[in-house]
């Protein structure tokens, strides 16, 4: 499926601005499954530098210095995309879950990349109420594609998608609380709950298509940056993208743009500003099939 994609992200500041730096994590990830066949950043006004490269994850990142005074400040990511993610293996195909929990522990040539996903960060520790809350989806020997399957439909039944009730910094024992957020919100439960089981997983960053497929409903996180999870299979059948919010795998409705360990790692725009007061900001996503 081809998309054509455009992110809008406009703030507007009470008083200018006098020097500004942002990163920005805006550009479609190219590879597995993903093809970017065109992808551009601008931004008004201009920088006075900018430079481009990699992250730590292999994200596409862009590091922006404005040095003009400004009192708005607009970022456009427009890009055309080519997304052919492969199909899950059988569930039954899948090792029983502690065997993958166990080669990631050990790490190794076949696991040094998922290890790095075991361990706690800021928006999703391994957190012992996640894990009470996932543990029934994992009896002794199951799948772990089937678990998972499992996870994804009882966030849809266990959880409403509320927008305003989180901020980014709400803690995952808050969000299990409430059974109510938004995608970010679910995803950090996931991968919170998952390094607890001792299980990869990291958090994905990027877009579902705006508009549903025929005879589909419309997809909860659209409008907006999305999130979901990626999970670790095994060796053998590596990583695997779960959207928790639509209890869908990942294949042909979502854009990858970056992956980390939460949300702190892949924030669309980050930056440090030197003035600027009170600020409003707006932000428009649409991603549109093209073929």
């Amino acid at each position: 499926m081809r998309y054509r994609l455009r992110h809008v992200t406009a703030y507007r500041y009470s008083e200018p601005v006098d020097l500004a730096t942002h990163m920005l994590h805006l550009a479609p990830r190219p590879g597995r499954g993903q093809a970017v066949l065109r992808a551009a950043i601008s931004t008004v006004p201009d920088p006075a530098r900018r430079s481009e490269g990699i992250d730590h994850f292999g994200n596409r990142v862009s590091w922006l210095f404005l040095h003009a005074l400004h009192q708005d400040f607009t970022v456009i990511s427009e890009a055309e995309v080519d997304v052919s993610f492969a199909r899950p293996p059988a569930d039954e195909e899948t090792l029983p879950w502690e065997d993958v929990a166990r080669l990631a522990s050990v790490a190794g040539p076949e696991a040094w990349e998922a290890a790095e996903f075991l361990f706690d960060s800021p928006h999703a520790p391994a957190d012992a109420t996640a894990r009470a809350w996932l543990e029934p989806s994992f009896p002794p020997g199951r799948p772990i594609l089937l678990a998972l399957r499992e996870v994804l439909a009882r966030f849809k039944e266990d959880f409403a998608f509320r927008p305003g009730v989180t901020g980014i910094a709400t803690p995952v024992v808050k969000v299990l609380a409430a059974r109510a957020g938004v995608c970010q919100d679910f995803s950090h439960v996931m991968i919170a709950g998952m390094r607890a089981l001792g299980l990869p997983a990291r958090y994905a960053s990027g877009y579902i298509r705006t508009r549903p497929l025929p005879g589909a409903t419309r997809r909860r996180g659209v409008d907006q940056s999305h999130a979901w999870v990626e999970c670790w299979l095994g060796p053998d059948q590596g990583w695997l993208g779960l959207d928790p919010t639509n209890d869908l795998i990942v294949q042909n409705e979502h854009v990858l743009v970056a992956l980390g360990r939460d949300y702190a790692d892949v924030s669309p725009v980050r930056g440090v500003i030197l003035g600027g007061g009170a600020h409003n900001l707006t932000v428009s996503v649409d991603l549109e099939p093209i073929s």
